[in-house]
């Protein structure tokens, strides 16, 4: 089944997420190292082509003598931020990382634009834990201590290692990510979150303004699942906590019969789809889908599926059913579970639903934050001294 379009989701296209904490570079490219163009009247043109010239002269001439310009530092540091380095080895890890179990080396020019994003990402990340330092906000080993145990709870110690090795981290490197990302989170809220105040006039004011996507043109369906499939898959794209994976079709059938039975049994629906669903586009969120139009769910699913699915009441879930790759297949894939969460009615959503004042508040406290967050990292940087050793060395390189 294609990934659902959640409701309303037009209210947070334009909005761009700062950054990814090591997420691929294609997910990097999402948008955050995108400028916005920008347009001006033909009497700013004209004035600014005759200004171009002299700009195009004197940069010239400063690139020209930055080419010859050269920091001395340390072979292994790539960056300073105030005084801290930055290591080529970190920016490797995570290059390494990115690249996952790709046969396919990045050529020269690729691989350099990916180490730049990378660092640039890891200069930002710098610049706010030393603003953290300043305002005592850094994480405590505490604080570091309960969210590590957190993290191990549905894992034996082999299944934690194992995890921890496919992904190329130690136990202290991934002490220093939940420090850096509690860290992070602290400061945010001071900083941000708390400058923040949905008001009830903005939720009536933004639903006066956008009122037709209230108007739900057909029924929509709230659905979670729990996906087991026959198809083979890298352990770290597996994507649940215990990282499960059914190895052939006789498997699978095992794996969500006996999923199904516990299921049956009264066990959290939420937490069997983060620990054993094999969706990682879903395991994450506990299975959950989103809503989704009947017109899509009826073209991406099998008659059989959209039946048992339509059948449903909210909280019931599916018996197993089968997973087919393409719509002329006979042969399953793969088996799933389905829940429905809840179904929607086509018509208007009035104001006075606690679900449209419920999700008008979270986009507009959402691409709040996103617009302070943005602003509160350019005056960090504005403020930093940041030297690019790395920047340098690819700029001299393509020089010559």
């Amino acid at each position: 089944m294609a990934d659902p379009k959640v409701p309303y989701a037009g209210w947070g296209a334009g909005i761009i997420l700062i950054r990814g904490r090591r997420a691929p570079i294609a997910a990097q490219q999402r948008g955050e190292a995108l400028l916005p163009s920008r347009s001006f009247p033909s009497g700013v043109r004209d004035l600014r082509s005759s200004v171009r010239k002299i700009s195009f002269a004197w940069l010239a001439l400063a690139l020209a003598v930055c080419v010859g310009c050269e920091h001395p530092h340390d072979a292994n540091t790539v960056a300073m931020v105030n005084g801290k380095p930055i290591l080529r080895s970190e920016v490797e890890t995570i290059y390494r990382n990115n690249l996952g179990d790709s046969h396919q080396e990045p050529s020269r020019v690729q691989a350099d634009i990916m180490r730049l994003n990378i660092l640039r990402q890891l200069i930002d990340e710098e610049i706010v834990m030393q603003r953290a330092a300043k305002q005592d906000l850094v994480a405590t080993d505490q604080e570091v201590a309960d969210r590590l145990n957190e993290i191990k709870a549905p894992f034996t110690q082999e299944e934690f290692q194992k995890r921890l090795d496919s992904q190329h981290l130690t136990l202290d490197d991934l002490k220093r990510e939940i420090r850096r990302n509690q860290t992070e989170q602290k400061l945010f809220n001071k900083e941000i979150t708390s400058r923040i105040n949905i008001t009830d006039a903005d939720i009536t004011n933004y639903y006066d303004e956008h009122k037709a996507e209230f108007n739900l043109i057909e029924p929509q369906y709230h659905l979670a699942q729990i996906v087991v499939t026959s198809l083979p898959m890298p352990p770290q794209q597996v994507g649940n906590l215990q990282n499960s994976k059914a190895m052939n079709d006789a498997d699978a059938k095992r794996k969500i019969q006996m999923l199904h039975n516990r299921l049956e049994s009264g066990d959290d629906f939420g937490a069997l789809a983060m620990n054993f669903s094999e969706n990682s586009n879903t395991s994450g969120n506990g299975g959950d889908m989103g809503f989704i139009p009947e017109s899509q769910l009826r073209t991406n699913t099998t008659p059989d599926v959209y039946a048992a699915i339509a059948e449903l009441k909210p909280g019931q879930i599916t018996d197993i059913l089968p997973v087919y790759s393409g719509t002329n297949t006979k042969q399953p894939v793969g088996y799933a579970i389905y829940k429905l969460i809840d179904r929607e009615a086509a018509g208007q959503r009035e104001l006075n639903d606690p679900r449209v004042q419920q999700a008008i508040r979270q986009q507009l406290r959402d691409s709040r934050e996103q617009l302070l967050k943005n602003a509160y990292l350019e005056m960090l940087r504005d403020q930093a001294k940041v030297v690019n050793y790395y920047a340098e060395e690819v700029f001299r390189n393509g020089a010559q």
